[in-house]
């Protein structure tokens, strides 16, 4: 793409065409990981980071003006990096305790073992059983440990949690990506563990009744609760 071209883009996007925006967005992928690349080791998902880093790209095609007689890149990299490191100084918007943490490893270990000896994905009781651990506390440690790709994995209904609650600006997605992860720990317990068995376990309701032992209703109920909890966070932030 010629220079000429790629100021128009840069053009288009900073008035809001989204489909330049993303453009933009692709074609510099690159230049985000470069910075992304920095702060690996952190105690964050790398897909994180480079949603951090999108955010700061975005933020810096929206604030360039052509005005400064600089290179775009020159004017991004800070605007990048300074999204990740006000992250990571307020210690991320997702605090997991170590205890979660070492749970969720105990229970990979487990999965693992399980998967060899059975030729097979292993059901959540045969997890339970093996670990010592309750469903609910299996659910809460795999979901605490979980990556964002989960917010995007299809429940037996083929929905997943970002087409409910999602975006139509690239930015804002990727903002209430790491937004969504939070507002999910503030959810009360029985809300909290509906979305855990439905949109990071992709059960059914009716299997998510089933380990929870309520009926389906009261898990469509709840499941409704939750969902417009987190709209009302998403909003409110």
């Amino acid at each position: 793409m010629s220079a000429r071209s790629s100021a128009a883009l840069l053009a288009a996007a900073r008035q809001g065409d989204e489909s330049a925006c993303a453009q933009v967005l692709t074609e510099n992928a690159g230049l985000i990981w470069s910075v992304v690349r920095r702060y690996l080791g952190r105690g964050v998902e790398l897909e994180d980071l480079y949603q951090l880093g999108c955010i700061g790209f975005i933020k810096a095609v929206k604030g360039f003006d052509f005005s400064y007689q600089t290179q775009f890149s020159t004017y991004a990299v800070p605007k990048i990096a300074g999204e990740i490191r006000r992250f990571l100084r307020d210690d991320g918007m997702v605090k997991v305790s170590r205890g979660l943490r070492e749970r969720a490893q105990q229970i990979y270990a487990a999965r693992q073992a399980l998967q060899h000896a059975l030729g097979r994905e292993p059901a959540l009781s045969e997890l339970s059983q093996h670990t010592g651990l309750s469903p609910e506390e299996i659910v809460e440690s795999e979901m605490a440990a979980a990556p964002s790709k989960s917010l995007q994995q299809e429940t037996g209904e083929e929905l997943t949690l970002e087409s409910l609650l999602g975006s139509d600006s690239p930015e804002e997605g990727m903002i209430e990506r790491l937004v969504l992860r939070a507002a999910i720990q503030e959810l009360p317990e029985r809300e909290r563990l509906t979305i855990a068995l439905r949109y990071f376990r992709g059960m059914t309701q009716q299997q998510a009744a089933h380990v929870l032992k309520v009926s389906q209703v009261q898990i469509s109920r709840l499941e409704h609760r939750a969902l417009e909890h987190l709209r009302e966070k998403l909003e409110d932030r």
